[in-house]
């Protein structure tokens, strides 16, 4: 076990998580809510620290990340666990697991580098359920990534406090952020977490330079009203600004929501629409087949730059040097 970075000692050998907003006090013997981080004796300790339960090689299109270094791999690693309790989850079966109820690896940080470079990656992706609670692993990793040349990505729900955040942008190059609402009362009912922190960690990304994009899941009934949508994309503008990619991706039957029905691909489209007409440059749809949803367009010239197939890498790239080879506008993202 690796202990712990961000927690208090309390009396009576208990101690308080201090890395996420739900700031757990947890008695001797017991975990955290995220059931990843034990109080052993009145310390805290990682139970999940170079224990991933997957690791994979993925096109970085499928993280999603459409305006980072394009078709390359990222070496993608998660462990069992989260510290969300999303309704809707697709990883449900180790995001929400014990870190003893799954199979594990052994892979220590400098493993998972060296994996990295063998399999030709460009760089680790952290994600599947949600890097934040395997902290210290994620940075341990990272630290040593940079030493290497290799990039770091995460893919994260975003509820972090902000002091390990910071700490964490030291080595962070691309982040992908879950809005999953802009409703707090949906944050609290469906993921047991709420709102505010999420929009903090967005923002802070953004002003530390990390490379960011974010992904909005849209479930029928309840976050897919036009009204709701509207809202998402002013605070987006109003916030990180028109070059910050935003996705709208579509929703299956999984988990605890196996009543509700799959998004239909008309709603993507209206939100994409709306995206563009509020001015945001770069807005596409996911998990369901559109083409035009799937392009990055020029903002000044329209012509298609990036052409994808799905999730699973691109079929024509007319970036070059980070400008459109057409008209030589400049395209938002990190393009080599």
């Amino acid at each position: 076990m690796k202990e712990a970075m961000y927690y208090k000692k309390l009396e009576e050998k208990k101690v308080q998580c201090i890395l996420c907003p739900r700031e757990c006090i947890i008695l001797d013997g017991n975990r955290g809510n995220c059931g990843t981080r034990l109080n052993k004796d009145g310390r805290l300790f990682s139970l999940v620290y170079g224990k991933p339960c997957t690791a994979n090689l993925d096109p970085i299109e499928k993280k999603p990340l459409f305006h980072f270094l394009p078709g390359t791999t990222a070496y993608s690693i998660a462990t069992a666990g989260c510290n969300l309790h999303c309704k809707f989850c697709q990883n449900a079966e180790i995001s929400q697991a014990k870190p003893e109820e799954v199979l594990s690896l052994d892979l220590p940080p400098k493993a998972v580098v060296e994996s990295a470079i063998s399999n030709s990656c460009k760089s680790i992706a952290y994600t599947y359920t949600d890097p934040i609670v395997l902290y210290e692993y994620t940075l341990d990793t990272a630290k040593l990534a940079k030493k290497r040349g290799l990039k770091n990505v995460i893919v994260s729900n975003g509820f972090i406090n902000k002091e390990p955040l910071l700490e964490w942008c030291k080595y962070l190059d691309a982040a992908n952020i879950d809005l999953k609402s802009i409703s707090d009362d949906f944050y609290r009912k469906i993921t047991g977490a709420w709102l505010k922190p999420v929009l903090e960690t967005i923002k802070t990304l953004h002003e530390k330079r990390v490379w960011l994009e974010l992904t909005n899941l849209i479930i029928p009934g309840y976050n897919d009203s036009l009204e709701e949508i509207k809202k998402l994309i002013a605070w987006v503008k109003d916030n990180v600004g028109l070059d910050v990619p935003l996705h709208f991706t579509a929703f299956y039957p999984c988990y605890k929501m196996l009543d509700v029905q799959p998004t239909p691909l008309d709603i993507l489209v209206k939100a994409r629409k709306l995206a563009m007409q509020a001015g945001l440059h770069y807005v596409y749809t996911g998990n369901l087949p559109d083409e035009e949803g799937l392009t990055t367009f020029c903002p000044k010239c329209k012509k298609a730059l990036i052409k994808r197939q799905g999730f699973f890498g691109i079929s024509e790239n007319n970036i070059v040097k980070g400008r459109c080879k057409f008209c030589k506008e400049k395209i938002a993202g990190v393009w080599e």
